[in-house]
C-alpha cells in the first residue's frame, strides 16, 4: 500500500456521545489529515462492489487541512463519483470568486477528476426554481458521504437555528442569514466587511445531509468552542442544528484541541 495512504494520526481522545462518535487531534494539521484518511477509506470500501458514489462537500476554511489532505490521497477512483455542494450565497454565480463553488473548485473539485460535479447557482434568476433543480438532483444520487463542519452558532450548512428543521419536508431551500453566520464570514475573512456578505443563501436543509449513511464533521479554532460544547452536552434540538449528528449512527466529528476546550 502507498505510504500516503496508509499514514493516519491517531487522536489524543476518542469517545462517544450517543451515536456520534468524536476524535480529537493536537493540532487543525492532524485533525484534517486523519479525516481525509478516513473519508478516503470509506471511498475505497464503499466503491469496492459498486459502479459509482455521491458525496456532499462543505465550503469553509475549516475544511482548508482536510481538503487539502483528501486531493492528494492515492487510490481513490474520483471519475466514479458526483459531488454537490451544500450551500450558496444568493446572488452569487458558482464562478464568483467569493462563491462556495469557487471555494470548492479551488481545493478540491478543480483539483482531481470527479465523474460530475453539481454546482448550486445562487445567481439564478428563480432561487425556487434552483432549489427543485438541485433537489432532483440529490434524488436521483442520494449522498453516500457528507463532509461538513459547524457554525459558530451551531449551523450545519446554512440550516441556522431559526431556519433549522429536523423533519424539514424540503431538500434545498432558500433562507434568510442569521447576523451571527454573517458575522463569521468576516471572522473566517471570507469577506472584508458584514455589509459585503449577502443576506440569504440556497442551503441543503438538515434531511438532505443526514439521509448520508456517512458524516464527517470537521471543526477546528477557538472560535468554535461554544457551538461543540453545545453540539456535545446540550439538548438536541433546532437551537443548535449540529446536535442532529447525534443521533445519525454513521457520523464522525473530528476537533483539533483548541475546538475541543470548553471555557
Amino acid at each position: 500500500m502507498n505510504a500516503n495512504i496508509a499514514a493516519r494520526p491517531l487522536p489524543e481522545q476518542s469517545f462517544r456521545v450517543d451515536s456520534l462518535h468524536v476524535q480529537v487531534y493536537s493540532t487543525r494539521a492532524l485533525m484534517g489529515r486523519a479525516a481525509a484518511r478516513d473519508v478516503a477509506a470509506k471511498i475505497r470500501e464503499l466503491i469496492a462492489g459498486r459502479s459509482e458514489l455521491a458525496m456532499i462537500f462543505a465550503a469553509a476554511p475549516s475544511q482548508n487541512e482536510f481538503l487539502a489532505e483528501l486531493s492528494t490521497l492515492d487510490g481513490i477512483p474520483w471519475q466514479r463519483i458526483t459531488a454537490f455542494h451544500m450551500d450558496e450565497y444568493v446572488g452569487l454565480s458558482s464562478e464568483h470568486p467569493q462563491s462556495f463553488g469557487s471555494f470548492l473548485r479551488e481545493r478540491i473539485f478543480g483539483r482531481v477528476p470527479f465523474g460530475t460535479v453539481h454546482y448550486l447557482n445562487g445567481d439564478a434568476p428563480d432561487p425556487a426554481a434552483e432549489c427543485e433543480r438541485y433537489a432532483s438532483l440529490l434524488r436521483a444520487m442520494p449522498p453516500d458521504i457528507v463532509c461538513l463542519g459547524i457554525g459558530e452558532n451551531g449551523h450545519i450548512a446554512f440550516n441556522d437555528p431559526d431556519v433549522a428543521d429536523f423533519d424539514d419536508p424540503l431538500l434545498v431551500k432558500l433562507v434568510d442569514l442569521d447576523e451571527r453566520s454573517r458575522v463569521q464570514q468576516v471572522h473566517d475573512g471570507c469577506f472584508p466587511t458584514l455589509e459585503q456578505v449577502p443576506k440569504q443563501a440556497l442551503t441543503l436543509t438538515i434531511p438532505a445531509l443526514t439521509m448520508a449513511p456517512w458524516m464527517f464533521c470537521v471543526v477546528p479554532g477557538p472560535t468554535k468552542t461554544a457551538a461543540v460544547k453545545a453540539t456535545l452536552l446540550g439538548p438536541i434540538t433546532e437551537e443548535c442544528p449540529a446536535t442532529v449528528l447525534r443521533m445519525h449512527p454513521g457520523a464522525t466529528l473530528y476537533l483539533d484541541r483548541a475546538a475541543a476546550e470548553a471555557k
